[in-house]
């Protein structure tokens, strides 16, 4: 394993970091197809012995179920000798709902403070690395959010903050917030990006550049459809099907070049995929989530992958643009 440090901070992450959006009691009400506690635990231990020290997740995922889970197993982790604290960064995310009401959803600093202190208690830990906003809440002060953010941060229970999917020039008056105030920055931005998906290319990855915030992109295997051949089936994610527009069809050309570009240097198309979005100079440490030991150990292969300028012309030449995405 390889680290780097998060943006313009001293934080060390691992190259990759493990997405944990796949953990959580399946009857939780919101995904079946995750995993229950001791299967996300051989996921997380193999992380360790991998040397990935950065985990994500979100009070969201599995109505809260994951963090849960995450916590227990990295208590356990820590109590075995596996790992340390110090060695340990975790983040997690507040914004949606968890629970039916008017002050459920969003970023007001009622909902912040509870939702930090009620991470905490599920991840069975004293403070957060990094504290991420899940999306921007467009109905609550843009000064009110950064404050809150700020004093979580003075108050120790939480040590960097984050930011994930927005428009550039919503990061960059936040960013502006906080330097105006005194008050603490978003060292990360957790934003989708993919070959399938570039629009953040256009505006936010040269802010981050710009900024020295580092991303942390999320999907960067566009939900498994960069590994799978058309017609092939997933459980999670649906099945790839037959091209009905221009762009589903330069999709499909771009799914076709990354196997081709795997099979020519002799590795998987997950070490293809991820090996393009690591050459990017602002990328920190892509996202990778994983349901089975081989998945990490196919990803962690994508540190030691070396595209040529020609390689990446021809994986990136086919794109076809779209609207922007998830940024709400």
């Amino acid at each position: 394993m390889t680290y780097t440090k998060l943006g313009n901070s001293g934080l060390e992450v691992s190259r990759l970091s493990l997405g944990c959006m796949s953990f959580g009691e399946p009857d939780s009400g919101m995904n079946q197809w995750t995993l229950p506690l001791e299967e996300s635990r051989e996921i997380v231990y193999h992380a360790l012995d991998l040397g990935i020290n950065f985990f994500d997740t979100a009070n969201q995922y599995s109505n809260g179920s994951g963090e849960e889970i995450l916590g227990q197993i990295l208590k356990d982790a820590m109590a075995e000798g596996r790992t340390t604290r110090e060695e340990l960064v975790v983040a997690t995310k507040a914004y949606y709902a968890m629970y039916d009401g008017p002050n459920a959803k969003g970023l007001s600093r009622k909902s912040i403070m509870r939702e930090i202190d009620q991470s905490l208690a599920r991840l069975q830990m004293d403070y957060v690395d990094l504290y991420i906003i899940h999306r921007l809440d467009h109905d609550t002060p843009m000064e009110e959010i950064m404050k809150a953010l700020h004093d979580l941060v003075a108050s120790g229970k939480v040590r960097y903050i984050g930011a994930s999917s927005m428009y550039a020039w919503q990061f960059l008056k936040m960013q502006q917030i906080a330097k105006e105030n005194g008050w603490t920055p978003f060292i990360s931005m957790q934003n989708l990006q993919n070959l399938l998906y570039r629009e953040e290319e256009r505006e936010m990855n040269n802010l981050c550049r710009d900024l020295k915030v580092g991303t942390t992109p999320w999907s960067p295997l566009s939900n498994g459809r960069l590994v799978k051949d058309l017609g092939e089936t997933s459980g999670r994610f649906g099945t790839i099907n037959e091209p009905s527009t221009d762009r589903e069809r330069a999709d499909v050309a771009i799914i076709k070049r990354v196997a081709e570009i795997a099979e020519k240097k002799g590795v998987t198309r997950t070490q293809v995929a991820l090996g393009w979005l690591l050459s990017k100079d602002y990328v920190a440490s892509p996202i990778v989530g994983a349901t089975k030991k081989h998945y990490l150990d196919d990803a962690i292969g994508a540190l030691d992958v070396v595209l040529t300028e020609e390689e990446i012309t021809y994986l990136e030449e086919l794109y076809e643009v779209r609207p922007p995405a998830f940024f709400r």
